[in-house]
């Protein structure tokens, strides 16, 4: 009983992957597609307009020189990642009902006050952007294009079914290959493109620290945080045995690779489009002296001159279409904070009576960011600096999740290993250090 009881007091960690992941990348993209979920939808959502934004502004700023910031933080976003994945399988709840339970009542209306502020402002942002390139592309009323866009993404999520709705984000993940594609219809420089993806160096100015902080915030953002360990815990209610995996341990092996293997999947996608975009964007706008970037207009019009109307096609396609991936993702996982700190009923695959409050929030939290369309505040830059409030606000939500997967209490006999709570706690550091220096400078 003795070595039974130290067995379970450790940390159940898989030896291999499952078998059939082999044979399903074998079989196809669609079968593969099956197979990831939550960190296929949470990595694809990281790279919304917000973060195209940043990334361009990036690009175009500073060149290839800070190609080694979204390199360098495949690491720490698959660790954090993963660590609210476990929290959300493990427990059979999301964050703000592990936060309600185990965090003292001041801490979780803190943390989610400061998600559904970036939150807002995030969804203002994306659908201002959307709404603009929308315009640019067809012509009209951007701010009808705006109302519009809340409209359907928000129906989308109340009305859908719950296999329908993820089936139809998995899809819309295959929008970020626009970005990629537009590297192939440009002369790059590949000794600068290395040089800038694997040498690590910044100048200690505003500026630079600010755009460090603004691609740290728009990788490493909290909504992603809550909507992946929400999307898990949901997955799980909708297997035949509904318990949470801390309730039945020997599942853990097979169950923590798939999360380990999605996540690298989806992180290691969101992260290579993320630096395509740093590259085509330092190739065409920065080699032109073009350096800032005010509207999603510029950002697309401004390619046309330079690499042809093509790859402004494919900027602003790509500005659209991942924008209705991450709109759905910002307003679900705002709810899914509130709804679960406040012991709301809670799911996607709830039906629209079942969980009124829940998608109630929902709703609200869209309109409230399509109200940002109506101000004066240039898409563009918001996205911007939401990204930099983001890596603000990621400092707590990140600590309070290594806490809570490191307590036997919450996880019970699969705490967090070592190497994930190091890595938990560095990503916390290094956002916080860049923060206070962007502060300071």
């Amino acid at each position: 009983m003795a070595d039974s009881a130290a067995i379970l007091s450790e940390p159940q960690e898989p030896a291999a992957a499952p078998a059939d992941l082999g044979r399903r990348w074998l079989r196809g993209p669609r079968a593969l597609l099956c197979q990831l979920g939550p960190g296929l939808i949470t990595g694809a959502a990281d790279d919304d307009p917000s973060g195209i934004a940043t990334y361009s502004q990036v690009g175009a700023q500073f060149g290839y020189g800070l190609g080694w910031s979204v390199v360098l933080t495949l690491p720490l976003m698959v660790a954090v990642q993963e660590i609210s994945a476990r929290i959300g399988r493990v427990t059979g709840h999301g964050l703000g009902a592990a936060l309600r339970a185990h965090a003292p009542r001041p801490l979780l209306l803190f943390l989610v006050a400061l998600l559904i502020i970036a939150n807002v402002i995030n969804l203002g942002a994306d659908l201002g952007a959307m709404a603009e390139t929308t315009r640019l592309l067809v012509g009209g009323p951007e701010q009808v294009y705006a109302i519009g866009i809340a409209m359907f993404c928000a129906g989308c999520e109340i009305w859908l079914s719950y296999k329908h709705y993820v089936t139809a984000l998995k899809w819309l993940t295959a929008s970020l290959l626009a970005y990629v594609a537009l590297l192939f219809v440009l002369h790059l420089p590949l000794r600068q493109v290395l040089v800038g993806a694997l040498l690590p160096r910044v100048e200690l100015n505003r500026d630079a620290l600010t755009a460090l902080i603004a691609v740290l915030g728009t990788t490493i953002s909290p909504y992603l945080f809550f909507w992946q360990a929400s999307d898990e815990a949901e997955d799980e209610q909708s297997e035949p045995d509904v318990t949470p995996l801390r309730e039945h341990p020997a599942d853990a092996p097979k169950q923590l690779t798939q999360i380990r293997f999605d996540t690298w999947a989806g992180m290691t996608y969101s992260n290579g489009v993320s630096l395509a975009i740093i590259v085509g964007t330092a190739a065409t706008l920065q080699a032109k002296g073009i350096t800032r970037i005010v509207t999603a207009a510029d950002a697309a019009a401004a390619l046309a001159p330079v690499a042809g109307p093509f790859a402004q096609l494919i900027f602003a396609a790509g500005i659209f279409g991942t924008g209705l991936l991450a709109v759905p993702v910002l307003a679900g996982s705002a709810a899914y904070a509130v709804g679960e700190g406040l012991h709301w009923t809670v799911g996607l695959s709830r039906r629209a009576l079942e969980a009124r409050a829940f998608y109630g929030t929902l709703a609200v939290a869209t309109i409230a960011g399509a109200g940002i369309v109506f101000s004066p505040i240039a898409p563009m830059q918001a996205l911007f600096w939401s990204a930099v409030i983001n890596g603000v606000v990621a400092v707590p939500m990140i600590a309070a999740m290594v806490v809570l997967g490191s307590l036997s209490s919450v996880m019970g006999s699969l705490t967090l290993p070592r190497s994930l709570r190091v890595m938990g706690w560095l990503t916390a550091l290094l956002m916080a250090a860049s923060t206070v220096a962007m502060l300071m400078v």
